[in-house]
């Protein structure tokens, strides 16, 4: 039960010291590019960019990917490579006008939360143009704005070149690395093919029903979706994107098809996030600093891990047995009769919960990969989230709202460091000096930036869940009543504002083509309210902690040096390794527990079928 996530943060571990190494020499420039992409380079460095120039050019660069999204999803239908088959005889449609937008900015934000599935709603142009250019591209914007952040921190006199940074880690990082992983999924059995959904005929009668053929029933031909997958698994993990090319995710057997490529997939999810803390020390030589952080971040990785694991792995799901009717008595509210529960035949002694798994990868796969996909924000999943127990469920909401458990590509790591200029503040205040940060003061202006970045995120996720929660959008949306329903809504919008993606799912937020008559299932009520919020949500938890930071960095950047002294506050020791640990866990205690209680651990303690 413990060897896979000890196997996969171990390896993940081991590879992150030279992947670090190798991140900061090509951020850095201390490399030796081939011939013609250093011609290419010269044409792209338009020089150097003050944090404003930075952040200019990043918003620029999104509006224009923002653009070209809508434009390609919107023109599907005449667009090529609009595969047809039996399911979809005239090719796939236009989506609905909200689902473009909030598609378009789920991928440009490195979110990824789909309103769709992947194999119903979008042909292999969608899917190859549009999908696949944001996942390099998108991951690229965070681990780009993470490199002016650190040379802001070190004083250099500019943050860089945007679109120069932007080459280096497409070119450089994310296409080599992407092809190596996509030739290790195609030996594993992940397809590569621009052919359309294959017809076979089983041989046993599935849910499509019979035919008569010559007088005899035989099973209906079935629709198997395939496509061009092997090129966009690679990216979707490295880059922490998380979109499945089909609607089941990792949990398809076409995307994740062996217990091999599980653990490749969850190896390719961390490394880059473990390997950003590495190249953070070798840029700002503060290798001490960096280790600081480093077991911070792990610390809290790993205690995710094994709660997930031990709730969900070591505990069978109580829904699963037979329970007797009960009867729940609550002073000055009505007697509540809890009807009796007949026992499902399923057993699953010494697996745990078993429901919504996929156990060709092992029991404890599916609470590991919660852990992992939602600490690094990538989305991916390789389980029904909602079929979590509802302690293990707590460990995907709290990995993404505080969303600095390594984080997401470059985003993460730069919110750690808005705790970090917090704690170092806190700190300060408590001994009663100014408060310095890499030799530079930290004052007014760096705080209200920090708080900015800081505290749009916990905004994001609260207002719009008390607001759905009160409404018919979000009761009429959700698939169970009570706390579990909460769960979903409080789920959509930490997933949304934390830039993850994933889906606690039982939610009704799809309407699909906007010609309703197109869609396999009927539209769901309020998808266009779920589309549009989300989408705002996405946008607003996106730029504002990566430009809030930005600007910090460049305030720091101005600034004179102050000498070290006795008195300064050191950020290389294991004591500073507590309070930075102290700051993310009260902090995040004070903005989310009130919400969490109100979902999964209320289900927990609830009457049936948990908590008795």
């Amino acid at each position: 039960m413990w060897l896979l996530p000890l196997l996969i943060v171990a390896t993940t571990v081991a590879l992150s010291v030279p992947m670090g190494r190798f991140l900061a020499r090509v951020l850095d420039g201390k490399y030796t590019p081939p011939p013609g992409a250093a011609r290419i380079e010269r044409l792209l460095n338009t020089g150097p960019q003050n944090w404003k120039e930075y952040a200019f050019s990043l918003l620029l660069f999104n509006t224009l990917m923002f653009v070209f999204g809508y434009l390609v999803l919107a023109l599907q239908p005449v667009l090529p490579l609009n595969q047809r088959d039996a399911a979809f005889p005239d090719g796939k449609g236009m989506l609905s006008p909200t689902t473009i937008f909030n598609t378009v900015t789920s991928f440009l934000t490195n979110t990824n939360l789909q309103h769709y599935s992947g194999e119903q709603h979008l042909s292999y142009f969608s899917q190859l143009v549009f999908v696949l250019w944001n996942m390099f591209a998108s991951a690229a914007v965070g681990f780009s704005a993470l490199a002016a952040v650190i040379r802001g921190l070190r004083g250099d006199p500019d943050m860089g070149n945007f679109y120069l940074d932007m080459w280096r880690v497409v070119v450089y990082v994310f296409v080599p690395f992407s092809l190596l992983t996509g030739v290790l999924l195609l030996a594993a059995g992940v397809p590569m093919t621009l052919e359309p959904a294959a017809e076979v005929r089983t041989v046993q009668v599935g849910a499509m029903g019979t035919d008569t053929v010559d007088g005899k029933e035989v099973p209906k031909p079935q629709v198997i979706a395939r496509g061009p997958v092997a090129a966009v698994l690679p990216i979707k993990h490295l880059g922490t994107n998380g979109g499945g090319f089909f609607g089941a995710n990792s949990a398809h057997p076409f995307e994740n098809p062996t217990a091999w490529t599980n653990v490749l997939e969850c190896v390719s999810i961390l490394i880059f996030p473990f390997s950003l803390v590495v190249m953070f020390g070798r840029m700002l030589n503060q290798p001490r600093h960096a280790a600081v952080i480093y077991t911070v971040m792990m610390s809290m990785f790993l205690a995710m891990i094994v709660w997930a694991v031990h709730h969900d792995t070591g505990k069978p799901n109580p829904a699963f047995g037979a329970h007797p009717e009960t009867k729940v008595t609550v002073p000055g509210a009505p007697e509540k009769v809890i009807a009796p529960l007949v026992a499902l035949p399923v057993d699953s002694t010494g697996l745990g919960n078993t429901e919504g798994k996929e156990l060709r990868y092992g029991p404890s796969a599916g609470p590991t990969f919660a852990a992992v996909t939602t600490a690094v924000t990538c989305g991916s999943v390789n389980c029904m989230h909602d079929s979590l127990n509802p302690l293990a469920g707590l460990t995907p909401l709290v990995g993404m709202q505080l969303n600095c458990v390594f984080g997401g590509k470059g985003v993460g790591l730069i919110n750690m460091l808005v705790y970090l200029v917090t704690a170092v503040f806190l700190s300060g205040l408590m001994v009663g000096r100014t408060p310095e940060y890499l030799g530079k003061k930290v004052e007014a202006r760096e705080m209200k930036l920090a708080m900015l970045a800081l505290l749009i995120h916990p905004l994001l996720i609260l207002g719009p869940t008390g607001l759905f929660a009160a409404l018919d959008w979000g009761k009429q949306a959700t698939n169970n009543p009570g706390a579990h329903g909460y769960s979903e809504i409080l789920y959509e919008f930490s997933s949304a504002s934390a830039n993850n993606g994933s889906g606690f799912e039982g939610l009704g937020d799809t309407h699909g083509f906007n010609d309703a008559k197109k869609n396999l299932s009927a539209p769901a009520p309020f998808a266009a309210h779920w589309d549009i919020a989300t989408g705002l949500v996405m946008l607003l938890g996106r730029f504002v902690p990566i430009i809030a930071p930005l600007a910090l960095a460049g305030s720091l950047a101005a600034k004179k040096r102050v000498p070290f002294t006795s008195g300064t506050l050191r950020t290389d020791t294991i004591t500073f390794g507590f309070v930075l640990l102290g700051t993310v866990l009260l902090v995040g205690s004070l903005l989310f527990l009130p919400a969490l209680a109100l979902g999964p651990v209320a289900e927990h303690l609830g009457p049936m079928p948990f908590g008795r």
